[in-house]
């Protein structure tokens, strides 16, 4: 890798989190000016957050008095940074700034408008569940309809991917590449959803925010090892926004991720797995991610047709609240898990 690839990927990252760490202020004047938190505990309103574990890990004061738009911090510092750089190579152009300008149609068009929709999406989503008593939409859009939404953005995903970028095989480690044919849709439209499914993960203060910027690391690292540069800046862009966030979301928190957050770095992260080709290794990468969302499906699963209860809470970060864990230490301890097997999952790639 040259010098000019490492300032490409390394550059937006640090103009991003910068961006990010810059615009804080004024939205979190915005946030709280305007109240963009929740009106009512859920403990209030959801009979199954009404047990004696939810009660003792549930920061109910956080949630009624915390901003959960604070998603808007990393996709507005990646916005910016990556117009920043692009209107920077059309008023001075050169060699170089041409080359730091990253947007490009095959390599991150793609997952920066599937970030820009579906974080869109996730902040209406937000403001329902903030603003939505007089319309009954506490809990934001239902859940069906956002699973439906996610399944139509993943079917718009795999579109491009099948007849614009003329992608249908996925790559199997120490295998090859194997070709699905049609059932690269529904593939990659079950790849997005079951991606998404982990922003239950977006519980404790700093959980979430870690997480996901060891994911985009994971993936940047791969990316780069197959010279896809423009991506891996794309995704370095994204865990300096991301980061930009942990700052002020590590305890206590000065705003939360929410659905505008964790809707469309979610469903990017997983366009981000198709475009490297190592979409099978996303539950590695994103390991705490799926074991969040399984852990809940056990829960569901298992209550529903056994009566039992696997974890006193699920999703499994609040079972370890529940057991005594300081929130301070199951964050940090998912962040060494997330970073461990990231960093595993870009081994994998680059040998496989």
């Amino acid at each position: 890798m040259n010098t000019l690839n490492t300032i490409k990927i390394l550059l937006p990252a640090i103009i991003s989190f910068l961006v990010g760490i810059a615009i804080t202020p004024t939205c979190t004047n915005i946030m709280y000016k305007y109240k963009l938190w929740r009106k009512q505990s859920r403990s209030k309103v959801n009979t199954e957050a009404m047990s004696v574990e939810f009660q003792k890990v549930h920061n109910e004061k956080g949630e009624i008095s915390t901003p959960r738009v604070g998603g808007v911090i990393v996709w507005f510092s990646v916005i910016i940074t990556i117009a920043l750089l692009y209107a920077i190579a059309l008023i001075f152009p050169n060699e170089t700034t041409d080359k730091l300008s990253f947007l490009s149609r095959n390599q991150t068009l793609l997952p920066l408008g599937a970030l820009l929709f579906a974080s869109i999406i996730g902040l209406i989503d937000d403001v329902l569940q903030i603003h939505g008593a007089d319309l009954k939409m506490t809990d934001g859009i239902s859940r069906k309809l956002r699973i439906l939404i996610v399944l139509l953005i993943g079917a718009f995903g795999a579109w491009w991917f099948y007849f614009k970028l003329q992608v249908l095989d996925i790559h199997v480690p120490f295998y090859g590449d194997v070709s699905l044919g049609l059932w690269f849709i529904p593939f990659f439209m079950a790849v997005v959803l079951g991606t998404f499914s982990g922003s239950v993960i977006d519980g404790i203060d700093g959980l979430a925010g870690g997480v996901m910027a060891a994911a985009y690391a994971g993936y940047m690292l791969i990316a780069l090892s197959q010279n896809q540069i423009d991506l891996a800046a794309f995704c370095a862009v994204v865990m300096g926004g991301i980061l930009a966030f942990l700052w002020f979301n590590i305890p206590p928190a000065r705003f939360y991720l929410g659905e505008t957050g964790m809707l469309g770095l979610t469903v990017t992260l997983a366009i981000v797995a198709f475009l490297t080709g190592e979409a099978l290794l996303l539950p590695i990468i994103a390991f705490p991610l799926f074991a969040t969302s399984i852990s809940s499906s056990v829960q569901m699963f298992s209550k529903k047709y056994f009566g039992k209860k696997v974890f006193k809470i699920a999703p499994i970060h609040h079972h370890f609240e529940a057991l005594g864990w300081p929130s301070y230490k199951v964050t940090m301890r998912y962040w060494i898990i997330a970073i461990i097997t990231a960093i595993l999952g870009a081994i994998i790639a680059i040998l496989g």
